[in-house]
């Protein structure tokens, strides 16, 4: 009786095992599909300086920062050090009124909903003047 026992420990501790693993890669994968295709959000601005992904940048610089929701959960990002963040350095097409701009993703905005776009100043009036302050169904994709 207590091979049986011991056997079935076993086999249930093997299973455990690979739900452990499976599970995660579920998840990725599930977190990998959200963020294909084009997405739609508003689209903002400010002033750039240190971003989450460790790099400094200026006003001059086309880059983004993507909404905390999204960055947080980005494919492959563990939640540890946001400098090692797979979505750092991604590229992201975005278009406004038959315009468009292309921008590399260097900060989190705590401010922005999963989906919207806060841009560096260059970037924002590619799109439209800084003056109007908001962008409404700005779309976009990651390149």
């Amino acid at each position: 009786m207590q091979f049986t026992t011991f056997v079935a420990a076993l086999f249930l501790s093997v299973f455990m095992s690979l739900f452990a693993v499976a599970a995660p890669l579920v998840e990725l994968e599930e977190r990998s599909a959200k963020i294909t295709g084009t997405k739609s959000g508003d689209g903002t601005w400010f002033t750039p300086g240190l971003g989450a992904c460790g790099k400094w940048n200026d006003d001059s610089d086309h880059i983004v920062a993507i909404g905390t929701a999204l960055f947080d959960q980005f494919p492959g990002y563990n939640g540890a050090n946001p400098n090692n963040n797979p979505a750092c350095g991604r590229k992201i097409k975005a278009n406004y009124k038959g315009k468009s701009v292309t921008v590399t993703v260097v900060d989190r905005c705590t401010g922005c909903s999963q989906w919207s776009l806060d841009f560096s100043p260059a970037a924002f009036t590619a799109l439209a003047p800084q003056s109007v302050g908001r962008l409404h169904d700005v779309s976009w994709e990651f390149q």
